[in-house]
């Protein structure tokens, strides 16, 4: 155990004494040797794989044998919940070198705070990316003293990260971090299985530049990679997966009530509304049974978790707040409702199981019927076996950031002028040297075209070569002392929910805008003022539309759950998987009840007309295979066919010219409506199109220089949607909007 023995003696003594571990597994043998030699690295292994002492153990010898002292090892994660969740296991690992563990997130008091920076201050500081950024910006924080010590990063769950602005966030405020402390600060990622690790290992180091520069090493011990040629689904070591067919939420409640009785049972399902649905349900059918979602309160779902993983016979029904790993306990079964998104969800989600001695990772996934009549209810099912295909053959999403983060870097601009009073115009570079987010090949232009526009609009203010927070940015970003500038995530406006003084959760404002027109119909002051929360029901005493507050009371008639959601958008792979499943596949591995059985002939029957053995891609005219519109199928994925929609769209209106040799027609008329909703499958065209002219337009659109190409259509009011778009033209905006789609 060369590993094991390298570690400081005090930690070997209770790794074996305190733990009762006979050794180290073999992600934490293999990482001592680089953690220790201050390399940076990225750590695969399945959810409960010791990633987290993997990373930690070596530290903490480097923090005993090179004597660190104050905040020397910042340990950030997406979600609040998973700081407070990893606090006590740190705590206790600390506690055997005499270090000491720190909590610093939004629901952490000033007075913590302030203990922290003064007479209590932590080795380790377990804390967000939104939280570090506020560090270093506030007033009230000496972030030169108190971070000047930071030695080492860890970032856990680092693809939830890197797959959008958050990451791109997170690595600009590690490189204000480096260029503040004035040396280099060793990164340590840790993910579950990733399909590209060597760029997200480059990503975490920021970017090729920044990475050619350091020393780093993906380390992932019997983690079999996507591209091995191993299927997941064989082997002694493959999960039980089985997939049925209900016909709607109150079936699922039965089953789940009758089935693995005695177990532990965590159950996905797509949308906090039927969060609050199946758990009403389940609760009416006797079950013991606790819900978790973004938008209740900390409290309560920390009351949740917490009960969960205390029970041995409930269930828990989630949204993907438990996809992470937070800590709930040896779970017996996952029940996935519906697809997720991706094959990486999945693998997070059943790798809750199989966690203690004996027992098997397992998922069930249940299928629900839409609520078409037109032959294709079963799209659901489809989904999921389109999803299980592309992770039988071995295949896992790359994860990748979000193209031209143009609205990120001039937040970092705001935000290290707010930080530091202002920033050099002439040596500006020189901050974020330790990220790629500034380089031209990311953002697609010269970062100091933003810095100027930013001068330009009055964003920035500038005296000689210093530019500081200006009269917009105090407008558009100075409320609560622009903690909005500080956030690279964004959410409708929200109500909070209180019971008396006890916080349920939130609501969005359309919820309470529904419920109030209800109220205006009814007539009587009271009407439909009933809503769904946390798996109970509440009748609406008052709501204050200033303080954005709804004061409610316990109701036995059942109330609405609303929140926003978008339609299902899938990969290219997965997209493949379901054709492959229309066109007879069975995934390796797959267990199909007798209902899920008899509902894929119903698919295959109902989908068969929409592929083709001998193309990818079919064109059904309008009424032929019972098909009421036109359609291009091409079983692409989401991204590629807002590509279509655009390329098909274009116009000679739209300012694109005739290619040479073309027909007119190729670039000079419309031939798909560009406000289509983008979907998976396949693209809607207009009745007198053709199949050759159909391929014509999208052999142009391929053929065009990338940044010529026609973008996907983007609404004016969808800028609202991009955090900081303030900062940019509305063009621009639009523009990275449209680019996202493609993804």
């Amino acid at each position: 155990m060369p590993g094991f023995s390298s570690l400081h003696p005090i930690l070997q003594h209770h790794i074996v004494s305190t733990l009762g571990w006979p050794g180290l597994r073999p992600l934490q043998e293999e990482s001592v040797a680089p953690l220790t030699a201050a390399d940076d690295a990225l750590l695969l292994a399945p959810t409960a794989g010791g990633k987290t002492e993997a990373a930690s153990f070596p530290v903490l010898s480097r923090m005993t044998t090179e004597d660190w002292h104050g905040v020397s090892v910042l340990y950030i994660c997406p979600l609040k919940a998973l700081l407070n969740n990893l606090e006590e296991r740190l705590r206790l690992y600390g506690s055997w070198i005499g270090r000491t563990v720190g909590v610093w997130h939004g629901d952490v008091t000033s007075s913590a705070r302030r203990r922290m920076q003064t007479t209590e201050r932590p080795d380790i500081l377990l804390t967000t990316p939104e939280s570090l950024e506020s560090m270093m910006v506030s007033t009230g924080v000496n972030h030169r003293d108190f971070l000047g010590d930071v030695q080492t990063v860890i970032i856990d769950e680092v693809h939830a990260f890197a797959g959008d602005d958050r990451g791109w966030h997170l690595s600009a405020v590690l490189a204000r971090l480096e260029h503040a402390v004035g040396h280099r600060v060793q990164r340590i990622g840790m993910s579950a299985t990733v399909g590209n690790p060597d760029s997200l290992l480059e990503w975490l180091q920021g970017g090729p530049r920044a990475a050619a520069a350091r020393t780093g090493r993906v380390i992932a011990p019997g983690v079999v990679l996507p591209g091995a040629g191993v299927s997941p689904a064989s082997g002694p070591d493959a999960p039980e997966i089985r997939v049925d067919r209900l016909g709607d939420m109150s079936q699922v409640a039965t089953l789940l009530s009758k089935l693995y009785v005695g177990e532990k049972r965590l159950v996905f399902v797509d949308s906090r509304k039927n969060v609050e649905v199946l758990g009403n349900l389940l609760d009416e059918l006797g079950v013991t049974v606790f819900l978790s979602h973004s938008s209740l309160s900390a409290a309560e779902r920390a009351r949740s978790e917490a009960a969960f993983a205390e029970e041995t016979d409930c269930v828990i029904v989630a949204t993907s707040t438990l996809e992470l790993g937070i800590d709930i306990g040896n779970l017996d079964r996952v029940i996935q409702v519906g697809a997720p998104r991706t094959v990486s969800s999945f693998l997070q989600r059943l790798g809750r199981t199989g966690r203690r001695p004996g027992t098997s990772r397992n998922c069930l996934f249940i299928a629900l019927p839409s609520d078409s009549v037109r032959g294709d209810e079963d799209t659901m099912l489809l989904q999921i076996l389109g999803l299980l295909s592309a992770w039988a053959v071995g295949f896992v999403e790359p994860v990748t950031a979000p193209p031209v983060p143009l609205h990120i870097a001039a937040q970092q601009f705001l935000a290290a002028a707010l930080s530091d009073g202002a920033i050099d115009t002439d040596n500006w570079r020189e901050i974020w040297a330790g990220t790629h987010l500034m380089d031209s090949d990311v953002l697609e232009c010269d970062a100091q075209e933003v810095l100027d526009h930013l001068v330009t609009t009055g964003m920035l203010g500038t005296d000689g070569s210093l530019a500081f927070i200006g009269e917009a940015a105090e407008k558009e970003f100075g409320r609560r002392h622009f903690m909005s500038l500080l956030s690279a995530f964004t959410s409708p406006p929200l109500f909070t929910v209180l019971d008396g003084r006890s916080d349920i959760g939130v609501v969005e404002d359309r919820l309470i805008a529904s419920l109030k027109e209800a109220d205006d119909e009814s007539g009587d002051g009271r009407g439909g003022m009933v809503i769904a929360l946390a798996g109970r029901n509440w009748r609406i005493r008052h709501i204050d539309y200033n303080r954005r507050v709804v004061y409610v009371e316990p109701s036995t008639t059942a109330g609405m759950a609303r929140w926003g959601s978008s339609g299902p958008s899938f990969g290219y792979a997965v997209a493949q998987g379901m054709r492959r499943v229309i066109l007879g596949e069975h995934p390796d591995g797959v267990q199909l009840t007798r209902r899920a059985t008899e509902a894929l002939d119903g698919i295959r029957h109902w989908w068969g007309p929409t592929v083709s053995t001998t193309s990818e891609a079919v064109f059904l005219p309008s009424g032929q295979a019972n098909r009421d519109q036109a359609e291009w199928w091409d079983w692409a994925g989401t991204g590629r066919n807002h590509q279509l929609i655009a390329a098909l769209g274009a116009s000679a209106a739209r300012g694109f010219d005739v290619p040479a040799g073309g027909h007119a027609d190729t670039a000079g008329s419309a031939l798909a409506p560009l406000d289509q909703a983008g979907r998976y499958d396949r693209v809607r065209v207009f009745p007198d199109d053709t199949s050759a002219g159909i391929r014509e337009r999208l052999d142009w659109y391929d053929a065009l220089p990338a940044n010529s190409r026609p973008l996907p259509y983007v609404s004016p009011k969808a800028v609202y949607g991009l955090k900081f778009s303030a900062a940019l033209p509305e063009e621009t905006a639009r523009m990275i909007l449209a680019r996202r789609m493609e993804r």
